[in-house]
């Protein structure tokens, strides 16, 4: 493949002060499905990114980490950033996260740990030579977070509404189904128990037969009591998603447990995961469900 070959990707280099938040943003581009690396010498990004060209598959979104750790090869960052330009017809963003120098030096005591330039152990030396070194980098940065009065779950927020994609799916719904009898899954964020509602289980031509049969969920969607929880459940479901999306997260796992989880757990998982779907990548799983009757 031509090495000037423009590619369908977006590199965001993550830089700043130390204690500013690097941490937190690096794991938030993880979530949004980019690429990441922590700590890489800015002198790698082009052979990283020259090997997923050779490749001849395209490479992921991209995120990485350079900052002061990368010692004298992280004076080298702009002109990696240049170069990497001129090769690959690509313009990495540039995101700088700062903080007041009291905010940074209350969280260098809270975690005691030392600054990575303060020779002389006193974090607020250390902070003002970072300044220095960073000057340049921060003034062709494309975003500039100050994160002194965000905790992390905002800059979390932030950083998903400036980056995510649009069209993309960052949020995922994962409804399951599952028998109580044969364990509670352990991965799942919500467990509706649906053992009181009419089991097929007790009807001869049902039995065994599961809820992926139009004859079971019709059985298990015709009672009163389920159209009751139905009805409630879509509320709490419109009502809950946006707020979970809200606070960054970015999957729900959705649980319906019955006695074995072959007919009442299914119908409901199938409802919701096709109802949930119109708005959101949405998988349905059945657990339990081949699993063999008695």
């Amino acid at each position: 493949m031509d090495s000037q070959q423009k590619l369908e990707t977006d590199v965001v280099i993550i830089t700043g002060m130390s204690g500013a938040g690097k941490t937190v943003a690096i794991q938030s581009f993880e979530d949004l499905g980019y690429y990441c690396i922590d700590n890489l010498p800015p002198e790698l990004l082009g052979i990283f990114l020259n090997l997923m060209i050779e490749s001849n598959k395209q490479p992921r979104n991209i995120a990485a980490v350079m900052d002061l750790r990368g010692g004298e090869m992280f004076h080298s960052l702009a002109d990696s950033i240049n170069k990497l330009q001129d090769a690959t017809s690509l313009t990495p963003r540039v995101l700088f996260l700062d903080a007041a120098d009291e905010v940074l030096v209350r969280r260098y005591k809270e975690t005691r740990r030392s600054h990575p330039l303060a020779n002389s152990g006193l974090p607020l030396d250390g902070i003002n030579k970072e300044r220095g070194l960073l000057s340049d980098l921060k003034g062709r940065a494309q975003f500039i977070y100050n994160t002194s009065e965000m905790k992390p779950r905002e800059l979390r927020e932030k950083i998903i509404e400036e980056f995510s994609q649009k069209g993309s799916n960052v949020f995922t719904i994962n409804v399951m189904s599952f028998g109580f009898k044969h364990g509670m899954p352990i991965d799942a964020d919500l467990v509706f128990d649906v053992r009181f509602l009419p089991n097929p289980y007790y009807m001869e031509e049902l039995r065994l037969k599961s809820g992926l049969d139009e004859e079971v969920s019709s059985y298990v969607l015709k009672w009163s009591d389920t159209k009751t929880l139905i009805e409630k459940l879509t509320d709490l479901f419109l009502f809950m998603i946006p707020q979970y999306k809200r606070e960054g997260k970015t999957q729900l796992v959705i649980a319906f447990g019955c006695t074995g989880g072959q007919h009442r757990s299914v119908t409901l998982a199938e409802y919701f995961g096709k109802l949930l779907k119109a708005e959101d990548k949405t998988v349905i799983t059945h657990r339990d469900v081949t699993i063999r009757k008695d």
